[in-house]
Formats: C-alpha cells, sequence, structure tokens
C-alpha cells in the first residue's frame, strides 16, 4: 500500500466517525436546548466530545505501547481472541474521531442558534 493510499484510508477513517459525531453532537445540544439553557446543553455536550477524544487518544497510545505484548500474551495463553494490536488502533481513532466531531457539532450548533 502506497503512502497516499494508507494516508486516504486512515483519513476517511477518522473522517467518518467525525462526521458521525458532528450529527450527534448537533442533535444533543438542541436536545438538550429544550430543558437546560443553550449555555449548559453547549458546555456539557462539549465537554462530553472532549472525554470521549481523550478516551481515544489514551487508548490509541496504549494500543501503540502494549499491544505487541498483548498479542503475545495471547499467543503464550493460547488464547485466541482475535484482538490485534491493529484492530484497537482504528478503534480508537474513530472513538476520537467522533470526540473531536461532537466538539465541532456543539460549537458549529451553539453559533447557529445562539
Amino acid at each position: 500500500m502506497s503512502h497516499q493510499d494508507w494516508l486516504l484510508v486512515r483519513t476517511r477513517l477518522f473522517g467518518t466517525a467525525a462526521a458521525a459525531g458532528v450529527v450527534a453532537g448537533g442533535l444533543a445540544v438542541l436536545g438538550l436546548t429544550v430543558v437546560r439553557p443553550l449555555d449548559f446543553a453547549s458546555t456539557q455536550t462539549f465537554a462530553v466530545g472532549a472525554l470521549v477524544l481523550g478516551f481515544g487518544v489514551l487508548g490509541w497510545s496504549g494500543s501503540v505501547l502494549a499491544g505487541r505484548g498483548v498479542e503475545s500474551l495471547q499467543a503464550y495463553l493460547d488464547a485466541d481472541t482475535d484482538w490485534t494490536e491493529a484492530d484497537s488502533r482504528r478503534a480508537m481513532t474513530r472513538v476520537s474521531g467522533f470526540g473531536v466531531g461532537v466538539m465541532v457539532g456543539v460549537v458549529v450548533t451553539t453559533v447557529a442558534i445562539g
């Protein structure tokens, strides 16, 4: 796989999760403004998006640091769970993208209705 293909795949992985996060963040702000003021809704939803982003970044780095060790441990214990470092990194990239998307969706929605 060429460098450009690799980058395209990773960008698509992150971008689709971010797009879903934008929609979810916007809907969350709109939903919360029914029962709470806009500043509360946007602050709380943005904080949740930041929490999801942080979890994704932490999980990604943990996959990189411990991934080969976990794979070796699974082989040693003969516990074939189909978990791989690459799959974990892909999952955490999606989680991070979703968190970024939620934060962007909150900002766009807050500006649009505020």
